[in-house]
């Protein structure tokens, strides 16, 4: 599709600006200002430092593979009653073609509009171009849950609770963004961060970082806050996954890096024991989920909780290596989790479940290709040294073990080693979910294996997730100079 072809083309682009300004080389990044709405002093206002540019890469590269899985969308039709006693959950779904899907265009239209959405949010530097961003990506995401989500699953249901939750999250974030205008006068999110809270009582900072976290916190999704998330991913459709995980949830991490940590510092900090406490139980319930859970794409939805409860306690410990460990734990997290949705809708759709306790064929016996992605995608999940995982799960458990002056260090060293059991968890349900579907000798009943465009959609997803874990400075270059900004504040 040219449209999206452009957006990506743009996005490289802008990365590579942001690679060479931050090695020194004076260049001036592109940028959009122009008066939007002059009686309220409001600005349309787009664009790019350390902290989005990698963002912005993500959502363009994700972009790309979700619009490649068209070939794997489930026609949409009447809600029928299904007969679980005779419902044969073991017979592959055969794949369509993408001219056989009907509401094609309806469903592209909405990849796209989730796609602008997050590029307006993450490249936003007015308070409320990003609320437009953020709020955006809510419709067209209730489309393509209710129309294109699994046939089998109450989709409209899902879909519904998606839109009710969000738009919570939503309404929190608008009222906190406008405390913060009221008492600063403006919209401009530099002049936020440049002010540091300066003119707002430290009472009013934390009950504005109070509103913020709580809206955003239901966008991560973060313990105890997230209980929408697996059922949404186990009904919407692949793309749709991909994009929820890979680059909506990171709207969440990313508004509170842009609007919390450096606007209300000091409301931030009262606050972050309580956020790194939630962070480490969510990493403990989702990976205690994780090995107990029988459907994959829902293992995959509380594996994206525990990977985010990371990049959650990392913030929450104030210092410049958590900041650096979260926005690269949000990169890998994005890549990893779309990996995985990649392969696990595919194999979806040819099992006709994704219920692990159903006896199948050895992917390394009958899908090699789907199988050899699985591994890398569960390893990188695991947070294996060498992977794009490991960093930013390693960085937050490092910068836990030694937060910001003003934390409870005991505290927080308590969470560093709950979070360490949180990794030993995640290696235990990682291997029982290959013990499961890729090791074996079985090959009977057999499934086709990747199609082109899934083979395509892999290997891009792979190589950045093995060029991330082999080469991490490549990511912390990019971000490093807007991180050590933001913390000199």
């Amino acid at each position: 599709m040219p449209g999206h072809r452009a957006v990506h083309t743009l996005s490289l682009a802008a990365a590579a600006l942001s690679a060479v300004g931050s090695a020194g080389t004076a260049l001036h990044r592109p940028e959009l200002e122009v008066s939007w709405i002059p009686s309220l002093g409001v600005w349309l206002r787009l664009s790019a430092d350390g902290i989005s540019i990698p963002l912005v890469l993500l959502t363009a590269v994700v972009g790309v593979v979700a619009v490649l899985q068209h070939l794997h969308v489930p026609p949409p039709h009447r809600q029928v009653d299904v007969d679980e006693e005779t419902l044969d959950t073991t017979a592959p779904i055969p794949l369509l073609r993408g001219t056989d899907v009907p509401g094609l265009a309806t469903y592209h239209a909405s990849l796209l509009l989730v796609v602008l959405g997050a590029l307006v949010a993450f490249l936003a530097g007015d308070a409320l171009l990003f609320f437009v961003g953020f709020e955006l990506v809510l419709v067209p995401m209730w489309v393509l849950v209710a129309r294109w989500g699994d046939p089998g699953s109450d989709r409209e249901g899902a879909a519904l609770r998606f839109l009710l939750v969000t738009v919570l999250g939503s309404t929190l974030v608008l009222v906190g963004l406008l405390g913060v205008a009221a008492a600063t006068g403006t919209t401009d999110l530099s002049v936020w961060a440049d002010l540091r809270g300066q003119g707002i009582a430290p009472r009013t900072q934390v009950l504005l970082a109070a509103l913020l976290l709580t809206g955003l916190a239901l966008k991560v999704p973060l313990w105890p806050l997230h209980t929408w998330l697996p059922w949404v991913h186990a009904t919407a459709p692949t793309a749709g996954s991909v994009l929820l995980a890979a680059v909506l949830l990171k709207l969440g991490t990313y508004g509170m890096v842009r609007l919390v940590v450096p606007v209300v510092p000091e409301g931030f900090a009262a606050l972050a024991p309580l956020l790194g406490g939630l962070a480490v139980t969510g990493i403990l319930w989702a990976g205690l989920a994780c090995l107990v859970e029988r459907d994959l794409k829902r293992l995959i939805a509380w594996a994206s909780v525990a990977h985010l409860g990371f990049v959650v306690l990392a913030l929450a410990t104030g210092t410049e290596t958590g900041l650096q460990a979260a926005l690269f734990g949000n990169v890998a997290h994005g890549l990893i989790s779309a990996l995985l949705f990649v392969v696990v809708g595919g194999l979806k759709h040819r099992w006709g479940s994704a219920d692990l306790t159903v006896a199948r064929a050895a992917l390394r016996e009958v899908s090699p290709r789907l199988g050899a992605a699985l591994v890398l995608g569960m390893a990188a999940a695991m947070g294996l040294p060498g992977l794009a995982g490991f960093w930013g799960e390693i960085g937050a458990v490092y910068a836990a073990w030694d937060p910001a002056e003003g934390r409870p260090q005991t505290w927080f060293r308590g969470y560093a080693v709950a979070a360490a059991v949180g990794a030993v968890l995640a290696v235990a349900y990682g291997a029982r979910v290959l013990k499961e579907t890729w090791a074996g000798e079985r090959v009977e009943p057999r499934i086709p294996d990747a199609v082109l465009t899934e083979r395509l959609s892999v290997r891009l997803l792979g190589v950045l997730v093995l060029l991330l874990g082999v080469l991490p400075h490549v990511l912390l270059a990019v971000t490093a100079p807007a991180v050590e900004a933001v913390m000199a504040r």
